[in-house]
């Protein structure tokens, strides 16, 4: 299911509700979005909670509004302020500069308040205990960093954006490296994710709640991954958790299907062989 995700509702609040509605306690989700941020959420019923974690790799695309000239301790609005400069002096031409450094291949310190681990913990938790923590910068790709609108409100700037980007960016983090780089400090006021791969078309809570509609998972890993269609033959072996050969149709999660459509595994091309990921038949 694609799920809106409602302000102010974690995802983990929407996998409760979603038991409920699907009537089953096998639910999960791919690609946590923050209790501020709205939009598509990638929810997993019974066999399909083993596709979420491929599904949390693929691309992902937001609408973000940016505050410059205000910090705060968790890079959103939901922090205490921790710093405020006069921003209001800021020329677009500035924005669009630092707006470019970001965009490409970066490296991304992730933010202080954030579900990455630190020697076991989550970091969120030992930034809640007071605790200063040096996070490592992650690789990561800003595919596009397309700035729509800018507002000037007083001495601070707001700055409207798309921004297509790989697993694991933290828009909020950009929203900190924008406004340090310009010398004013910066926090997210705004966040909607609109597509998780190919995915967009997501349905409220409500919505769900009167009609449950599940996309089939024939559908969902058709419209995500290359198909691979097999033989009654390869299709016995595939079921059992055998190797196929490659046929070089990329590095990433393939879908393997039998002669009537059923989805059978998924599997990655290595040294010559697709090797099962995780197997849907037994």
């Amino acid at each position: 299911m694609i799920v809106d995700k409602p302000a102010g509702w974690t995802s983990h609040d929407v996998v409760a509700k979603m038991r409920g509605i699907a009537g089953t306690r096998k639910v999960g989700h791919a690609g946590t979005l923050d209790p501020m941020a709205t939009g598509v959420l990638v929810v997993g019923v019974e066999k399909a909670t083993r596709l979420l974690g491929h599904l949390a790799l693929t691309e992902k695309v937001y609408e973000a509004t940016i505050r410059l000239g205000v910090g705060t301790n968790t890079d959103d609005a939901e922090g205490e302020v921790t710093s405020v400069t006069p921003a209001g002096h800021l020329a677009e031409s500035a924005v669009a500069t630092g707006v470019a450094a970001l965009t490409g291949p970066i490296m991304q310190v992730p933010p202080q308040v954030s579900a990455i681990k630190v020697n076991g913990e989550r970091a969120y938790k030992r930034a809640r205990a007071g605790e200063e923590m040096e996070l490592q910068a992650r690789p990561l790709t800003v595919h596009a960093f397309d700035v729509t609108a800018i507002r000037h409100d007083g001495d601070a700037v707001d700055v409207d954006a798309v921004i297509t980007c790989s697993s694991g960016t933290y828009i909020r983090a950009l929203a900190r490296d924008l406004g340090a780089s310009l010398g004013v400090g910066g926090h997210l006021t705004f966040l909607r994710r609109t597509r998780v791969g190919p995915y967009t078309e997501a349905r409220t809570l409500e919505e769900l709640q009167k009609e449950c509609v599940i996309m089939p998972i024939e559908a969902a890993v058709a419209a995500a991954f290359p198909r691979r269609d097999v033989t009654e033959q390869e299709a016995r072996l595939v079921a059992h958790g055998g190797r196929l050969p490659a046929l070089g149709l990329g590095t990433g999660p393939i879908g393997v299907f039998a002669p009537d459509g059923t989805l059978l595994s998924l599997v990655e091309e290595r040294q010559g062989a697709a090797k099962p990921l995780a197997v849907f038949v037994s």
